[in-house]
């Protein structure tokens, strides 16, 4: 049907098709990024409404018949249906998170589920609420049975009460961001009731309305779907979201940029494709697969090329910072990054020496010794810490000499640039028994030394970086909560701070059991550990007489033994590696190298271990913790 030179069909189909992966995506969105929300919860039910309801309509473009069309007019009818609830349950929770709580309008929402599943029963099962249908292209649809205009006056009445509700949630904010919000909701309200209500019904006078009125209205309503349905993800998504706005913003354009505007291209070039069985002499799936998959390619291309303009919207405002931020980001070295990027450079070290074995430790620790990286055999790396004093590094000058010789190796000492600072030890091989460097070879050593100390360096600044970051993260995580929070008519203050002070809801968690391990039997990082805030831990301190550390030390090891496999102890069975790593180093004391010596394991291997073991201490400690909430008894 051509309207104006536009074929109002194919693109009425491909916004069907576009309201139907927006609806899918933003669902996703929802659970994925708001499931927490009581608010994000029932948008989910309207969007898995809209969903039901156009992935029916978007068939609908593809059958021939009625009685093919019948399927798919009642599967609408699963979202249609479950309408009204789902309002009332949005705009319910939209009143509850302002603190107006009904009992009276959670019975309306129960009672609006179950009135839906009655009337999708008879829409399936009978002719009362909707029968025989009619076909034409893009508008195919049911005609209007006895009990219709019963549905569509509680269809309408829901609707208009969640309205009702919406307009009552907004009045009672006191903020200008959130009244805001509200007014985008309200602005966007109508748009499920648009999407899954079956207006086309009026077509129990198809013969006196011309095609293109009913395809031109159905173009506008879909367009005007689109518009709202984007807008009331977007004010949902910042619902009690803890993360600031503008991550909220970047989020979310990011996603439908990478999601559906993507899968909205694809399915443009499959409805624009022709149908014919042989295009260009070629078949029509050996144009239509590599098209999609160059609009997949491509999208990622314009994606990549549009997310600084999205930053630029986003963080119009803090520009500088969002971008020291990002450099910060991309120039800090974990552990593993340092870990790797030394082993280049021994690596390198060892080739040009035309040597097998070499290392690199930090000689700083307290626990003596500790191997960054390795290559060669372990043994004689072993031996050859075992046996080095630092003091025979005392009196080297490093400008005339690179290596210093004992017993088997030679070594380099690391310093920071301006040598007043040890920060680790180089190792390899010796090849002779004194260096015998050519100009080449120790023009390559000394820039591969310098690399080898500007990222020990480095990590050691950063080290103090991360640090603070551990030090104020709780706080971090606080002052989101608090900024995260919305005064409402009526809202107590109390509602505004986060008293759950819980360590196990901490991101650092595991990095506080591995700092309470370290001090097992006495320290600060026991004394002043988080972890002594734990519910657990308060409970046992009642049997410590009231003496939490011992409690706590007693938690700790019985967490370690929830480590422990079945069966008998075995030193180097793989089965018992995390349980004997944490009792040989935490339990009883033991140094690195002779936990590696005893356990059969290099030391970067252990270290390796060492942090999976400490993973498993802090599962089973938000078990014992679970399980001891669990157990007390609720404030009623």
């Amino acid at each position: 049907m051509t309207i104006l030179g536009i074929d109002f069909v194919p693109v009425n189909q491909f916004l069907s098709s576009f309201i139907l992966i927006l609806a899918f995506s933003l669902l996703v969105f929802i659970i994925n990024y708001n499931r927490n929300s009581a608010i994000g919860r029932a948008f989910a039910m309207l969007l898995a409404c809209m969903a039901f309801t156009y992935a029916g309509d978007v068939a609908l473009f593809q059958v021939s018949s009625l009685a093919d069309a019948i399927p798919w007019l009642k599967f609408q009818w699963v979202g249609i249906a479950f309408t009204p609830a789902a309002y009332l349950h949005f705009s319910d929770a939209l009143l509850r998170t302002t603190n107006d709580i009904s009992r009276g309008r959670r019975i309306a929402v129960f009672g609006g589920y179950i009135i839906g599943a009655i009337f999708l029963y008879l829409a399936v099962f009978t002719d009362l609420l909707v029968r025989d249908g009619f076909f034409f292209p893009a508008v195919t649809q049911f005609r209007a049975g006895p009990l219709f205009s019963l549905f569509t006056l509680y269809f309408y009445a829901a609707v208009i009460w969640g309205v009702f509700n919406t307009q009552r949630a907004r009045d009672r904010c006191l903020t200008t961001a959130t009244r805001r919000r509200m007014t985008f909701l309200m602005l966007s309200f109508a748009a499920p009731s648009f999407g899954v209500f079956p207006y086309m019904l009026v077509a129990n006078q198809a013969s006196t309305l011309p095609a293109w009125v009913l395809l031109s209205a159905l173009f506008v309503v879909n367009v005007a779907i689109m518009v709202m349905l984007v807008l009331m993800g977007y004010s949902v998504a910042f619902f009690d979201a803890f993360t600031p706005d503008r991550v909220v913003k970047y989020t979310l354009a990011t996603y439908l940029l990478r999601g559906p505007l993507v899968a909205t291209a694809v399915i443009g070039v499959i409805i624009a494709m022709p149908d014919d069985p042989i295009i260009l002499g070629l078949p029509r799936d050996a144009l239509l697969i590599p098209s999609i998959v160059s609009i997949i390619v491509l999208a990622q291309i314009v994606a990549s090329r549009l997310k600084p303009l999205i930053s630029n919207w986003v963080y119009h405002t803090e520009k500088d910072e969002v971008a020291l931020l990002r450099y910060v980001d991309s120039r800090l070295l974990t552990t593993t990054d340092l870990r790797q990027a030394l082993e280049n450079v021994l690596t390198a070290i060892c080739e040009l020496m035309r040597v097998r074995t070499g290392f690199i430790a930090n000689v700083a620790a307290r626990s003596g010794p500790r191997l960054e990286t390795s290559v060669g055999e372990a043994e004689a790396v072993e031996r050859a810490l075992s046996q080095f004093d630092v003091s025979i590094l005392a009196n080297v000058d490093s400008s005339t000499n690179i290596f210093v010789p004992h017993k088997d190796f030679w070594y380099v000492p690391l310093k920071t640039h301006t040598g007043d600072i040890f920060l680790g030890l180089l190792g390899i091989e010796a090849r002779s028994a004194q260096p015998n460097l050519t100009e080449y070879e120790a023009r390559t050593v000394k820039l591969l030394v310098a690399q080898a100390e500007f990222m020990l360096e480095d990590r050691r600044l950063q080290q103090s970086v991360f640090g603070a970051l551990r030090g104020i993260a709780g706080e971090m995580e606080r002052a989101q909560r608090v900024r995260s929070a919305v005064r409402y008519v009526g809202s107590p203050v109390e509602n505004l701070i986060q008293t759950d002070n819980n360590p196990v809801d901490e991101p650092d968690f595991p990095e506080m059991v591995r700092e309470a391990l370290a001090h097992y039997w006495g320290g600060p990082k026991l004394t002043n550990s988080p972890l002594l805030q734990m519910e657990v831990v308060q409970r046992a301190s009642d049997t410590h007489g009231g003496d939490s550390v011992k409690a706590l030390r007693e938690i700790l090891a019985r967490a370690i033994e929830n480590t422990k496999p079945n069966g008998e102890r075995r030193m180097t069975a793989s089965e018992w590696m995390l349980y004997n790593i944490l009792e040989l180093k935490f339990i009883q004391g033991m140094k690195v190298r002779d936990i590696a010596r005893r356990l059969a394991r290099s030391e970067a291997d252990l270290y390796r271990k060492q942090k999976i073991a400490i993973d498993a201490v802090a599962r089973a400690l938000m078990a014992m913790e679970t399980a001891e909430s669990k157990s007390s008894p609720k404030d009623e």
